[in-house]
């Protein structure tokens, strides 16, 4: 495999956001829709933008959804955010290996930013798409097609990693190779039924996947 770039969603892939993300939105459903949400009933929302899981609930209250959601998020940060194991050392060897490296996340900067700085991740990646820098998120091919633009890369040098079906469709949308993470929250065998290329026990596997001694 003449792989050289590796993109990664960040959310669920590198970093362990889930228990933020679901007492955001517990938090945000509470407000408005008292007692009707528990937490395996927010599993849907993890990973399309804020906006399709809102705009779905209520058409009118969805800019003020989102608003408070982000409040609660930016607020919790780094209390419930940390890294799964193995990312670091694989991404630092990656990095070192020479290979060109990617986030493309359906988050906005500022709290990608927040995330990468707080893992140390930030020093190793070349470019960060963000759904600030996208008309249409994953699984549209475009935020993966502007990572590969930036990076000088093409689809058959490249496998996108991520731990939801958006991932998987928007690399199989541009024609990269893909790769899920067993750690989803929403379950392997649920990932797998999108027929990622390659399933990751551990981050680690990516190393000897693209050959990396």
């Amino acid at each position: 495999m003449g792989i050289n770039t590796i993109l990664f969603d960040l959310d669920g892939t590198l970093i362990d956001t889930n228990d933020l993300i679901i007492t955001s939105f517990l938090h945000t459903l509470e407000k408005y829709y008292p007692n009707q949400y528990k937490r395996e009933d927010v599993l849907q929302f993890i990973g399309p933008p804020l906006y399709d899981s809102f705009v779905a609930l209520n058409k009118e209250k969805v800019e003020e959804m989102i608003q408070t959601y982000r409040e609660h998020n930016l607020a919790n940060h780094d209390l419930l955010v940390k890294e799964y194991e193995g990312v670091f050392e694989t991404i630092k060897t990656l990095h070192e290996k020479g290979y060109k490296l990617g986030i493309v996340t359906t988050k906005m900067r500022n709290t990608v930013n927040m995330g990468l700085a707080l893992t140390k991740l930030d020093q190793f990646f070349d470019v960060v798409v963000t759904l600030d820098d996208v008309k249409n998120a994953k699984p549209d091919p475009e935020p993966i097609n502007l990572a590969l633009k930036q990076l000088g890369s093409t689809p058959e040098d490249t496998i996108m990693v991520g731990d939801n079906h958006h991932d998987i469709l928007a690399g199989k949308n541009a024609g990269t190779a893909t790769a899920g993470v067993a750690w989803t929250i929403k379950g392997k065998e649920h990932l797998a039924t999108f027929n990622p290329d390659y399933m990751l026990e551990h981050m680690s596997e990516l190393l000897s996947i693209i050959g990396v001694e």
